[in-house]
């Protein structure tokens, strides 16, 4: 029994607390930027977010707001998110139910790879294959994710066969039904994407994966028993041991 009672959707926070933190244990997050959001209701429209200006490091459970991407006044809450956040976020949720959670950083080897005039990520090893066939790149990057920003973002998401944007001379935005399933790719996308960057670097020829046998792993990896819950599942054993501020 959690001692915030005024509080829903406790479980919910503390996974999202959890991966908060691991991302800044990671180096994936970036001074006070950057948010993850998690939708709380039937039709996606109520989420939750970071607090506008917290660390990653110092988020807990209980601090994450709830937000309602279809109330016109969240802006002017006191306690209102960031406004990048909410045009970003606020727009997913509010036309695309099925994306649950939405995680988006600028970390390291996701932007350099969204910096490159081709962003587009082949599938070269077992990991870049997750993601064949499941992602987009937007080009046409127009400034800072302010709502208009945003809604075109939302509008590449529609197909809900993709999970991730490389958001061209952004960042990474990823997508999915869960908390354990979206931080799960990211983490597996820049995995997948400095492999990527450390290949090119060599100059050499790259290995690229068949389309059939890239797809069949993609599908091996949207199939695969229990990996996403078993990771979130450590990683919160791990900062239950030595960091269980997350869960306050």
């Amino acid at each position: 029994m959690n001692s915030h009672a005024n509080l829903t959707h406790w479980a919910d926070r503390t996974d999202l607390a959890a991966v908060f933190r691991w991302t800044a244990r990671l180096n994936m997050h970036e001074a006070v930027a950057n948010h993850y959001s998690f939708a709380v209701n039937p039709d996606g429209s109520r989420f939750l977010i970071n607090p506008n200006g917290r660390h990653f490091a110092r988020i807990t459970a209980s601090s994450l707001i709830e937000i309602d991407a279809n109330d016109p006044a969240t802006m002017d809450r006191p306690d209102a998110p960031d406004p990048t956040a909410w045009g970003l976020h606020g727009a997913i949720h509010r036309a695309l139910p099925h994306a649950r959670c939405v995680m988006h950083v600028h970390s390291m080897h996701a932007t350099v790879l969204a910096s490159l005039a081709d962003s587009r990520l082949p599938a070269i090893d077992q990991n870049s294959a997750m993601f064949y066939n499941r992602m987009v790149v937007d080009d046409h990057y127009g400034g800072m994710a302010f709502e208009a920003e945003g809604a075109r973002c939302a509008a590449l998401l529609a197909d809900p066969k993709v999970t991730t944007l490389v958001m061209g001379n952004h960042g990474i935005l990823i997508i999915g039904r869960s908390v354990a399933e979206t931080f799960n790719r990211l983490y597996y996308f820049e995995r997948a994407a400095e492999t990527y960057i450390r290949a090119l670097q060599t100059g050499r020829p790259l290995r690229v994966l068949p389309e059939a046998i890239a797809e069949k792993t993609a599908q091996e990896w949207d199939a695969y028993p229990g990996f996403a819950d078993a990771h979130l599942s450590e990683i919160k054993a791990m900062l239950d041991a030595d960091d269980p501020g997350y869960a306050g």
